[in-house]
């Protein structure tokens, strides 16, 4: 299989299968506490793939190694995936997924604390403006969910898991990385896994749990999301970032919104209002702004 398919097939996993998981982990915790339910997610993932690694006789990773899968595991599925997952206990499905869009205009503000940084032109100015109109629309009153105010609280979480994972895809591609890149995922899902456990203990979410209490549709979800939203779609993504431009990889925010809403419609009865439609398409135009520009600015740089 050439390289420019298994880049195509990845696009189609990351298009697809994300705009799914924001139902999907909707479902698993419905019976499962959000933490606990993210972290055993990432483990169960990394591990089977260490367990490959193993098998396969890749050499042992270093420590520098595990430091960076802390940090990445930590930025991308602590901080981003875990605060999707916990916020969605108020916050819709589908609108979560149209607030994680914002991700590659974090991007943008990231980038500019690199040590090569480069100022924003005016239009990528306008873009970061237009998404954050967008987002302040979005939330505003007699928004989006069963004809009730949306949840700001759970909204602002979900923002700034859009932060954390901009700054963790950032950082990965400057970390010093194993020399097998699938070891390396396995890794970062391992001990983001770790760490949201740590957090779901801290957090109190074993008190009062009982294994037998969940819900035959969380365990669906959740073996889905641990095979397809992570083995799959999440292996895909951090694949991608290290074989093409972050302004490419991050056009997956174009087509998970519209999965998941429609998902979200069809399947979970979440209700699609006008000012959700207006508002998902001024993020959405706000983020083809930016993505566009940083594209051909990132071309021109290379010729």
């Amino acid at each position: 299989m050439s390289l420019r398919v298994q880049i195509a097939l990845a696009f189609v996993s990351i298009y697809t299968i994300w705009g799914s998981t924001y139902l999907g982990i909707r479902f698993a915790i419905q019976s499962i506490p959000p933490f606990l339910m993210a972290g055993v997610r990432f483990i169960v993932a990394g591990a089977a793939i260490l367990i490959w690694a193993a098998a396969k006789g890749v050499p042992r990773p270093s420590l520098a190694n595990w430091r960076t899968a802390g940090v990445v595991g930590g930025l991308l599925l602590l901080g981003g995936n875990g605060g999707v997952t916990w916020a969605e206990q108020t916050v819709p499905s589908s609108l979560a997924a149209v607030l994680i869009t914002t991700v590659p205009i974090w991007m943008v503000v990231v980038e500019l604390f690199e040590k090569d940084r480069k100022l924003p032109s005016m239009r990528v100015v306008v873009g970061l403006l237009m998404g954050l109109a967008g987002v302040a629309f979005l939330v505003g009153p007699s928004g989006f969910g069963g004809g009730s105010n949306v949840n700001l609280f759970g909204s602002a979480v979900i923002v700034l898991a859009g932060l954390s994972w901009a700054i963790g895809s950032v950082y990965s591609k400057h970390a010093l990385q194993p020399k097998y890149p699938l070891q390396g995922i396995g890794m970062e899902m391992f001990a983001g896994g770790i760490l949201l456990t740590v957090v779901a203990v801290l957090t109190g979410e074993f008190a009062g749990f009982q294994a037998s209490q969940v819900s035959t549709i969380s365990l669906i979800a959740l073996a889905y999301l641990a095979v397809f939203g992570s083995l799959i779609a999440f292996t895909a993504y951090v694949w991608l970032l290290g074989k093409t431009t972050i302004a490419r990889v991050s056009t997956y925010a174009y087509v998970n919104p519209i999965v998941a809403v429609i998902l979200g419609v069809t399947l979970a009865r979440e209700q699609l209002t006008l000012q959700t439609v207006l508002a998902s398409a001024v993020i959405v135009v706000a983020v083809f702004v930016v993505i566009t520009f940083k594209e051909k600015r990132g071309t021109a740089d290379q010729s």
